[in-house]
């Protein structure tokens, strides 16, 4: 085995997991962390309205994002499933068709941000107020864009053979760029929210920078070559049927939230306050819980490669006690303890009353998150990805508009609303689980 890859198809499960997991979850959470930062600094040193402006993006990069997220875990389910395999050759194939394919889509998305930015945003009921600060933005930290996908690549590509801790590096070197550009670009330039969104830019290409130098300083099977660049018909088909399926559910999501978010508008504005103060644990917990999803579709596509059934099953349940376990903790402790966290967000009683109505559902539903998030991880770990995604639509959002016109009309109140969370996610993960126990079955 090469310096710096790992091989996932010997040694103890459990701790193997564990030991991979641990420094996505700190990508993970960094991720958040340095994403706050844009808006401390912007908040701080510019104003209120210019925090509106950054704020009313997140939304539009959430789902951007989530699609470049989603390109990356068809990378790394193919790129593991080879190295699993011990196929040298369909490893250094798929990802140099794979680094050619992310920046292409990164490319498409930032045409996408610098054309429709303001479009995009009217969509949304942007407020007047704050558009055209929020388009300026929107247009500077999409130039980002191909050097975020070309870290999603990477990201990917290192994971699937064992090697999570080298991304975390080169974060954690761009989140703390990011930081000392957005103090510069805002105090010292006196750029305001774009100054913000170019220290976004600038530190994505940072990371993207130091991937790149990495992987083609890399002598190991995962190892980029100038004169290998190229697109590889029967390697891309593979990438794309699952990467752009995981795309598109993560997007969906974002747009279920969404019509969520209309259910909550309804009400008055301590109401929504609330919500916007709880709404940012979901962050927090759904980024710990997602690098136990990762390990699984790492450790079952490298097992499966090497057709090794007993621990492609075992890594299933692991990944799935790993991540039910840090729901039902997470959950636990902002159920005991969310007036606390909200106080992080508004010191307004009222509002944190409201806060908690939020918090005390969504505490006990990350659990049934844990369910149906995991298995689609394990689909795709065995390389299905477009019936999962059907699955995720018809639960997440026909479902849901179906809730919020019955059941939530009929009830109208924020608790009938936020148990939809539950009852969507419990018919999903059941069905989820139905059909890779299908898919699971004819493998074999």
């Amino acid at each position: 085995m090469s310096h710096g890859t790992k091989d996932l198809t010997h040694g103890p499960l459990a701790k193997q997991i564990l030991f991979f997991s641990l420094p996505l979850i700190v990508s993970n959470l960094l991720q958040v962390l340095f994403n706050m930062a844009d808006l401390v600094v912007v908040g701080r040193f510019v104003g209120p309205e210019a925090l509106g402006s950054v704020g009313s993006t997140t939304t539009l990069i959430t789902l951007f994002t989530g699609f470049l997220m989603g390109m990356g875990s068809g990378v790394n389910v193919m790129v593991a499933r080879y190295f699993g395999a011990q196929s040298r050759k369909d490893v250094e194939e798929t990802v140099h068709t794979s680094v050619i394919l992310c920046l292409l889509t990164g490319v498409v998305i930032l045409l996408c941000g610098l054309f429709f930015a303001r479009g995009l945003l009217e969509m949304l009921n942007t407020k007047d107020v704050l558009i055209d600060g929020a388009a300026l933005y929107l247009r500077i930290y999409f130039l980002g864009m191909p050097a975020m996908a070309i870290y999603n690549f990477g990201n990917a590509v290192f994971s699937a053979v064992g090697d999570t801790k080298k991304p975390l590096l080169f974060l954690t070197t761009a989140g703390v760029a990011n930081v000392f550009l957005n103090l510069f670009f805002v105090i010292v330039c006196g750029l305001g929210v774009a100054g913000v969104a170019i220290a976004s830019a600038a530190s994505q290409c940072v990371c993207a920078a130091l991937i790149l130098v990495s992987l083609f300083k890399s002598r190991e099977v995962i190892g980029l070559r100038f004169r290998a660049l190229r697109v590889h018909g029967e390697k891309a088909k593979f990438v794309l049927r699952l990467g752009v399926p995981s795309g598109l559910q993560n997007a969906i999501f974002a747009v279920a939230n969404l019509f969520i978010q209309s259910g909550v508008n309804t009400f008055d504005a301590v109401i929504v306050e609330g919500n916007a103060a709880a709404a940012n644990s979901d962050a927090l917990v759904y980024d710990v819980m997602n690098a136990f999803y990762m390990a699984c579709s790492s450790f079952i596509s490298q097992n499966l490669g090497a057709q090794k059934k007993e621990r492609v099953t075992k890594s299933y349940f692991i990944c799935l006690a790993y991540s039910f376990g840090a729901g039902a903790v997470l959950g636990l402790s902002l159920v005991l303890f969310g007036r606390q966290f909200l106080t992080l967000f508004t010191t307004d009683e009222a509002v944190r009353q409201a806060g908690m109505a939020r918090l005390r559902v969504m505490g006990f539903s990350y659990m049934v998150s844990a369910l149906m998030d995991n298995t689609i991880a394990a689909s795709r770990g065995i390389g299905k990805s477009l019936v999962p995604t059907i699955i995720v639509i018809m639960g997440s959002c026909v479902f849901r508009v179906v809730w919020v016109y019955t059941v939530f009309a009929y009830f109208h109140t924020i608790d009938s609303l936020y148990l939809l969370y539950v009852f969507s996610w419990t018919i999903t993960a059941a069905a989820e689980i139905a059909y890779f126990a299908a898919s699971y079955k004819k493998l074999w």
